[in-house]
């Protein structure tokens, strides 16, 4: 069910080319230090989008990472607690064209030190167990696939906001679809659990969740609402990157990916804007979220909270004008708003009897 497009759009004012180098030469060398987990969550995020959507990367834009992959057994050694980032660089890497065999070298090193059973969460080890798979390596965990079902399949948990919760949900499909590759086989419950989610990320305007709720439901097989891929998609042309302005702290370059990760999935056109060379620092529009007041509103109602028809008039009320259309269109965007909103609801008491 895998669907291969090209990375960068043609039509870009930078060539395709010289955007991957420009992005891959700056989050290699011009905003972190190797030693630095998050230089590692940056570069293993890239690479694996460039790898899952099977972009056709020159060997030159590789080289800025040709030193980390040849010292990757020495790092590994010592932050061997970020395995999974070290080695999941090294696979792509090698399926981006660099050549080596540093990765299947270190998915054995790390099945022998048993680092893996080290994880206490069925997340981390469904993804230890998927970067392992790409080398032959076998990571036995038997029911590990129920149980990430059996989470994803109760809707009520993802009806409220929860991030953390959410991000699971979007990585568990990911990960039981091998990004796109396989069909999931998820029950009808986590399709709804994706629909609640993808409601309460609209609802917040938060672009990097609701591009990642998209994504999962595009590899289950399923058409996200237009409502929502719309406004990601107006969204992506906001991005600011501004060249040689990053300070070390924290910016939007994980929405920046997943969103137009998500444009490449869905045929629009992905980054349009020219990338800069040098320490890029990205900025995201932000604004426009409704969930305080909605859940303000919500909580006020108390016992009469039974439902989206009991607090209707008392929430619109709250609301200003734009508000009030952002929340129409979230109601209008899928079939089980209704639904969706006697969780958010939380009607009761955990005092009742």
């Amino acid at each position: 069910m895998a669907q291969i497009i090209p990375f960068f759009s043609p039509a870009a004012r930078q060539s395709r080319a010289a955007a991957q180098a420009a992005l891959i030469g700056g989050f290699a060398a011009q905003r972190r230090t190797q030693e630095d987990v998050f230089w590692l969550k940056e570069n293993a995020e890239l690479l694996n989008i460039l790898e899952c959507t099977g972009a056709d990367v020159a060997a030159d834009a590789l080289a800025p990472l040709q030193g980390f992959y040849d010292g990757a057994a020495r790092h590994i050694s010592f932050f061997r607690q970020y395995y999974r980032f070290i080695l999941s660089i090294c696979l792509d890497l090698e399926d981006l064209g660099l050549p080596g065999g540093t990765g299947a070298q270190l998915a054995a090193w790390i099945r022998d030190q048993g680092l893996a059973q080290a994880e206490l969460s069925d997340l981390q080890r469904a993804e230890a167990r998927r970067l392992l798979a790409r080398r032959g390596e076998t990571l036995q965990d038997y029911g590990l696939d129920d149980r990430l079902r059996a989470f994803i399949s109760r809707p009520e948990t993802f009806a409220i906001p929860n991030k953390k919760a959410a991000y699971e949900l979007t990585h568990i499909v990911f990960y039981l679809s091998e990004y796109g590759r396989r069909d999931p086989q998820l029950p009808q419950a986590a399709l709804t659990s994706l629909e609640f989610a993808g409601l309460v990320a609209f609802l917040d305007q938060n672009a990097d969740l609701l591009a990642e709720i998209c994504i999962a439901l595009r590899y289950a097989g399923q058409q996200p609402p237009a409502a929502w891929e719309c406004w990601l998609d107006r969204h992506v042309s906001a991005f600011t990157l501004s060249e040689r302005e990053f300070s070390g702290l924290h910016d939007s370059y994980h929405e920046y990916f997943v969103t137009n990760w998500l444009m490449v999935l869905s045929g629009r056109k992905p980054f349009r804007q020219a990338v800069p060379a040098g320490g890029v620092h990205v900025s995201a529009v932000r604004g426009g979220s409704i969930l305080r007041s909605l859940s303000e509103a919500v909580f006020e109602a108390g016992t009469g909270r039974s439902g989206w028809s009991a607090v209707r008039a008392r929430t619109e009320a709250m609301l200003t004008e734009e508000q009030h259309g952002l929340l129409c269109a979230a109601e209008r965007s899928c079939a089980g708003f209704d639904h969706f909103f006697e969780g958010f609801a939380r009607a009761g008491s955990a005092g009742a009897a």
